[in-house]
């Protein structure tokens, strides 16, 4: 069942969801620019990416990114700057359309091999007193399947992600799966 634990840190117990600590790492295994927009560079970059064919230009406008072509001409050139808005926008088209481009790349990595091992580490449960802790253990799951899982990151749809987490990965643990709905990391590589 799905969301097992409905009162988390009543008792003081530290964690996140894994699903979002999963949608993390797969935007570290993204390879986003790592230089921030705010700079001539980072965003020089991004509206490159961005630009580089007709295809991405299209998805950018899918994205969000509403500007004409003279403005995006003078974004490169550096003769006008984004407003913060426009920055934002960019940053979010950037994100959506790389995302995009890497996911069926990303799904062929990990299902290599017969899938890919995640390591779950448990909450933390520092702050919870001794009668209400639980025996909660390191678990490694191997993931066979990444095609939902990487689809629902690519399209942004954290809920989506989330039930396919809860549902099909981690009633692989066995019968105490429900404790791993919240951790405090979750690791694999691609």
């Amino acid at each position: 069942m799905p969301e097992q634990t409905h009162d988390f840190g009543q008792y003081g117990a530290e964690g996140v969801k894994g699903s979002d600590l999963v949608a993390r790492r797969l935007d570290d295994l993204a390879d986003f620019i790592a230089t921030p927009i705010t700079t001539s560079r980072g965003l020089t970059a991004r509206l490159h990416y961005l630009t580089k064919s007709p295809r991405k230009l299209q998805a950018a406008r899918t994205a969000g990114l509403t500007v004409t072509d003279r403005t995006l001409k003078a974004w490169l050139a550096g003769t006008q700057h984004p407003t913060k808005a426009n920055l934002e926008r960019i940053e979010t088209a950037y994100r959506t359309v790389r995302r995009h481009n890497i996911a069926r790349h990303l799904i062929k990595r990990l299902n290599s091999s017969g899938g890919t091992r995640v390591e779950i580490h448990p909450l933390n449960q520092a702050q919870v007193q001794t009668p209400h802790q639980r025996v909660i253990e390191y678990r490694r799951v191997n993931v066979r399947h990444w095609e939902n899982i990487v689809s629902a990151w690519a399209t942004g749809d954290l809920r989506a992600l989330d039930d396919i987490w809860t549902t099909d990965v981690l009633p692989d643990l066995g019968s105490q799966w429900g404790q791993y709905e919240y951790v405090s990391n979750i690791g694999f590589a691609a």
